[in-house]
């Protein structure tokens, strides 16, 4: 297990950092494999870094080859405005690069469930990044604690890829079951990276370091996973 921390003077310069190295990373790959695959957090913090990055990708012929899928989803239709996928798709509209999703058009969460594992069950190789916020709770993607799925959603040698999970109490603010990357799926990454930002979080933060129960911590699963290394990037 190992984690590296960069802090940052604010969230825009997190987002430029972010944004340069998650180009970065697909050039290599592009350069490597002639393809890129990345799993992103949605949520606001990152949306910066993802705004850069359609506009890098914008005019050049190879984004083609770069997929984008999010790390979870609401089970909402694609054109609510708590869907990730939509929101991804919004900001690099006009793009190349290629969308994603973990559910059906119409968000039904049973269906979901077999759509999300059949896309994954095309996208096999190693994401060449994985981007994850993390929620006050200490959550994520959408494995929350309380949720009865958090336990087969963090098994990190679980053959599952992505499941339903029903946060338990539904967030005031997108109460709507979740389809959601296990742990075990997002391990499969080359880079790691989460995002943080505020002094509350950074505290969560630090309690995780220090304890490695992920059952009241999610996000403690990940930066204690053996042999990986999380870069974890924290702004005010």
């Amino acid at each position: 297990m190992a984690w590296v921390e960069y802090s940052y003077d604010s969230g825009e310069a997190l987002a430029i950092a972010l944004a340069h190295t998650l180009g970065d990373t697909a050039e290599a790959a592009l350069d490597m494999r002639g393809h890129a695959a990345f799993a992103v957090a949605g949520g606001r913090t990152p949306l910066p870094a993802y705004r850069a990055l359609a506009a890098r990708w914008r005019h050049d012929v190879r984004a083609r080859h770069i997929v984008l899928l999010p790390t979870d989803d609401r089970c909402v239709p694609h054109d609510h405005p708590n869907s990730n996928v939509g929101e991804l798709r919004s900001i690099f509209d006009g793009s190349p690069v290629r969308i994603e999703s973990l559910t059906t058009a119409d968000g039904d969460p049973d269906r979901s469930v077999r759509y999300a594992r059949a896309v994954l069950a095309d996208h096999r190789d190693d994401f060449d990044a994985v981007v994850l916020g993390m929620g006050a709770d200490a959550h994520i993607a959408s494995l929350f604690p309380n949720a009865r799925q958090l336990a087969d959603g963090l098994g990190p040698t679980s053959t599952l890829e992505a499941l339903r999970v029903d946060p338990d109490p539904l967030p005031v603010e997108a109460p709507f079951p979740r389809m959601s990357l296990t742990l075990a799926r997002l391990l499969r990454a080359r880079a790691l990276h989460v995002v943080v930002t505020g002094d509350a979080k950074r505290a969560v933060l630090q309690a995780a370091y220090a304890d490695a129960d992920a059952s009241t911590r999610p996000v403690a699963a990940l930066l204690h996973a053996p042999e990986r290394t999380v870069h974890v990037h924290w702004s005010p």
